[in-house]
């Protein structure tokens, strides 16, 4: 019982220090303005013009922190808060967004991947939150066939994970490179402010990773070692 309680506790605290992280970076660096003068939605349509990408369309929502790039619809999504601020983290977050188009152009394998394992990943998703309970109230799934069930929910969620992290931090590097090639970024304290918030916004995904990696070991080595019985 010790165990899963520590599991939960030690993968619940490093994801919210991942997520105090990312907003504590992005919140400081919100309040330096580049020198450019240019918002993050002028620097998006910059580089994609450059990169060829003309099919993109460039979206404001009003959810802090919630942008996007969306492949499936060609639309690069940005907050308000970036769309039209002119700071490094508005800069360093739209050209983020804007790595993932480029990579979408260029059939980046990883991303493609990502993509392709989408619909199974939710599927899993709702395996992880509905097979317990059928399990609890119903009895008509045995547990160790549960047992099975979940630790091949917990891999694929894992392997998504895992497949996100080169996509991630890809898109951050070429991000960094445009932003200072293209002069939106002239100085190595505009450019350490770009990389800080990129690089705190990785954490959450390396957090995400870490959390499924451990949940599918925790369900899977009690099966490969005998330690769970069918009753």
């Amino acid at each position: 019982m010790f165990l899963p309680i520590l599991l939960f506790v030690g993968t619940f605290g490093f994801s919210l220090w991942a997520m105090w992280r990312v907003k504590s970076v992005y919140n400081r660096y919100s309040q330096v303005m580049a020198r450019s003068g240019a918002t993050g939605a002028e620097v998006a349509a910059a580089i994609l013009d450059r990169a060829g990408i003309h099919d993109v369309e460039i979206r404001e929502h009003d959810e802090m922190l919630g942008d996007h790039y969306d492949p499936t619809h060609k639309r690069l999504v940005l907050s308000t808060q970036n769309y039209s601020g002119r700071s490094l983290a508005a800069l360093g977050v739209a050209a983020h967004e804007c790595g993932h188009a480029i990579q979408h152009k260029i059939a980046y394998a990883p991303l493609e991947w990502r993509m392709a394992s989408v619909t199974v990943t939710n599927f899993a998703n709702q395996i992880l939150m509905w097979l317990p309970l059928i399990g609890l109230f119903t009895g008509l799934i045995r547990p160790y066939t549960a047992a099975w069930i979940m630790t091949m929910a917990w891999g694929v969620i894992m392997v998504f994970n895992l497949i996100t992290l080169p996509v991630e931090f890809d898109a951050s590097s070429r991000a960094k490179l445009i932003l200072s090639d293209m002069g939106y970024i002239g100085t190595d304290d505009e450019m350490d402010g770009v990389r800080k918030t990129l690089d705190a916004a990785a954490w959450t995904y390396v957090a995400a990773f870490v959390t499924s990696l451990l949940y599918f070991l925790y369900h899977l080595l009690p099966l490969i070692m005998g330690n769970r019985d069918d009753d």
